[in-house]
């Protein structure tokens, strides 16, 4: 099947032609079978690379209406938003942010990029729009089963079915063990499929050899100890980079991340001093410094500790071959377009707080699929590092062995409640029995008897009355409290913990902007920051000091380890309002510029959330949340 067989406009065909695209893949064709042009659903479980894109594209400009375009993460909605944009005569809005806003600029577009969190909060906040789509792709749907941002995307999907009647959903993902139940969720029709457009083998390294699943061995010659995962590592990217590929090395960690780019850097792989000079301009951190410092050795890390201005210059780098390997941590694989010719797992397990535990095979195929770069490699390969002892373990556990299931999240009692609230404040339902309803077009209650679900509910409902978020009597109502709540887009434990320090700051001598930014930074919508051995006593004698702007005292918290992070947290984005610059922050308080720069921005909405919660809280402190705010 072609391009020109598509019911397109002649302008779309040129351009998808003008780029090499002229015949379909065999999931491609799949999928218009099945009927993607006609508006009919589709979930397409197939490998990466094997043109999904293209598929949802199709299915949108196909579409009698707007599309609706649903990404995972800001970044990938910024590739797509830069995809969509190429299209000729198409009109392409993106949304990421502003989560107490109903995006109302998004309304005359034919295609919207947004977050499956910026479309929840469009349509909790009354967003006229989201009615009027025809087409929702949802990219990356296996991620219902993860345990953050799973709820809200079923959700989302549930209450989109509702304000749009008969819209078309696509879904996107990655092979699963059970797309089947995914596709009769969603009235879908499955295709399914293995193919990819460069063939992938994926084997594991041992000893100085690499074993692959086509029954193909490879003799690895490695400079230093055939046993340590690191040399091996250096030899399985420095061999591909010395035979015109990239690679990609996959580590557990920020650090590991860095030690090992910088080693590569040293090898003499490459030379990108361009690259190197825009990352040295975007600020003047360490962190920025040492990429840089890579960057010029032909290498660069890739991490959440760096600002999203220095993922960016290095995903775009590497995508027109200016880099020769990037060392990342697993966040990489998560969606954005970086395929390499040869990817390296040198470490299946990471740190999770109690213990190391094997990533989810799930994960490690995602990595392994970033493998074989179309029109670019003759093949890809991703080879997982082990030793004598892993060997066996390592083939079983990811080579041989099928993803895991995708199962909902939506239980969680967090999660529950959240999304209980703002389907009674958003007017979806006004009794307990129409938040069954619409509860009933999620993934969860697929999969979950009605008297399980009605029990659970009931629990979330008894947790938002005593939040004073809701009101249970002749039937439900959103309190001003928990409409407010909700449309500010912040869980109902942050809600109530913001509350709480209003309250109690009714009672302190001193509320400042400290005071503000403590409220805010213990609360469960504020990451933590890390919080090292050497650093604990500065910041209890810190909390000692100030413990009469504080609303938590130092002897009643219930997580006193947690609270003195929200403290360090606070103390950061204190001094970033004092006029402190970002490298003397980074480099005191041992934190990545990218940790700085999501914490400013998660400060910035949720002193914004807590202002306005603030005035429908009938208390006498007067908390400087906005003044805070205007000095972020």
């Amino acid at each position: 099947m072609r391009v020109r067989d598509l019911p397109l406009s002649p302008a779309v065909v040129d351009h998808f032609e003008s780029r090499g695209i002229e015949e379909l893949y065999p999931p491609q064709v799949a999928a218009v079978e099945a009927g993607i042009t006609e508006g009919r659903r589709l979930v397409a479980a197939v490998p990466t690379a094997s043109g999904k894109t293209f598929v949802a594209t199709v299915a949108m400009l196909t579409a009698d209406g707007p599309g609706l375009y649903i990404v995972p993460l800001r970044a990938l909605a910024r590739e797509k938003y830069d995809t969509f944009s190429e299209l000729p005569g198409v009109s392409v809005g993106i949304s990421t942010g502003d989560f107490d806003s109903d995006a109302t600029d998004l309304a005359d577009n034919d295609i919207v990029v947004a977050t499956s969190e910026k479309v929840d909060s469009a349509i909790r906040n009354g967003a006229d729009w989201i009615a009027d789509l025809a087409c929702v792709v949802v990219d990356e749907v296996h991620l219902v089963g993860s345990e953050g941002r799973g709820p809200t995307l079923e959700v989302t999907l549930a209450t989109l079915q509702r304000r749009a009647p008969g819209v078309q959903i696509v879904a996107l993902s990655a092979t699963v063990a059970n797309p089947d139940e995914l596709a009769d969720w969603l009235d879908a029709a499955l295709v399914q499929s293995t193919w990819r457009p460069v063939d992938l083998r994926t084997g594991v390294y041992a000893e100085g050899d690499v074993t692959f699943d086509d029954d193909t061995a490879h003799s690895l010659a490695v400079p230093g100890d055939p046993d340590d995962a690191t040399d091996a590592t250096d030899a399985l990217v420095s061999e591909t980079v010395d035979d015109g590929g990239q690679a990609l090395a996959f580590v557990r960690s920020r650090r590991e991340a860095e030690t090992l780019a910088e080693r590569l850097a040293s090898g003499g792989l490459g030379s990108s001093p361009d690259v190197a000079e825009e990352v040295r301009s975007l600020d003047g951190t360490e962190t920025g410094r040492r990429l840089a410092d890579c960057i010029e050795g032909g290498v660069a890390f890739h991490h959440a500790g760096l600002r999203s201005a220095h993922r960016v210059a290095v995903e775009r780098a590497f995508r027109e071959r200016n880099l020769r390997a990037i060392c990342a941590t697993p966040t990489l694989a998560a969606g954005v377009n970086v395929p390499a010719r040869r990817v390296v797992v040198r470490d299946q397990q990471r740190y999770t707080g109690s213990g190391m535990e094997w990533l989810p095979t799930l994960e490690v195929h995602q990595m392994c699929g970033r493998a074989g770069r179309p029109h670019l490699d003759p093949y890809g390969e991703a080879v997982l590092v082990g030793d004598a002892d892993t060997r066996d373990d390592l083939w079983e556990r990811y080579v041989d062995a099928d993803p895991e299931r995708v199962d909902s999240k939506l239980a969680d009692p967090n999660a529950l409640r959240t999304h209980v609230l703002s389907i009674v404040a958003s007017g979806f339902a006004d009794s307990r029995d129409g938040v069954l309803g619409v509860l009933d077009a999620t993934f969860f209650a697929h999969g979950t008897p009605t008297a399980e679900l009605s029990g659970v509910l009931d629990t979330a409902i008894a947790d938002l009355v005593d939040m004073e978020m809701l009101v249970d009597d002749a039937g439900l109502r959103a309190t001003e409290l928990g409409e407010q709540v909700s449309k500010q887009y912040v869980t109902p434990e942050t809600g109530a913990r913001i509350v709480d320090g209003i309250r109690m700051a009714t009672g302190l001598s001193s509320v400042t902007r400290l005071t503000a930014l403590e409220i805010v930074c213990d609360t469960p919508d504020m990451p933590d920051t890390y919080l090292g051995n050497r650093e604990r006593a500065d910041m209890y004698r810190f909390a000692q000091t100030h413990a009469d702007e504080f609303t938590t005292k130092m002897g009643e918290t219930d997580d006193f380890e947690a609270w003195l992070t929200a403290v360090k947290t606070a103390r950061i984005l204190h001094e970033w309002t004092a006029g402190t610059g970002a490298e003397e922050l980074v480099e005191r308080f041992r934190i990545g510029p990218g940790d700085l720069e999501s914490r400013i921005e998660r400060a910035e909405w949720l002193l914004g959330a807590a202002d306005a919660i603030a005035r429908v809280v009938d208390a006498d402190a007067d908390v400087p949340f906005r003044d805070c705010r205007a000095r972020l």
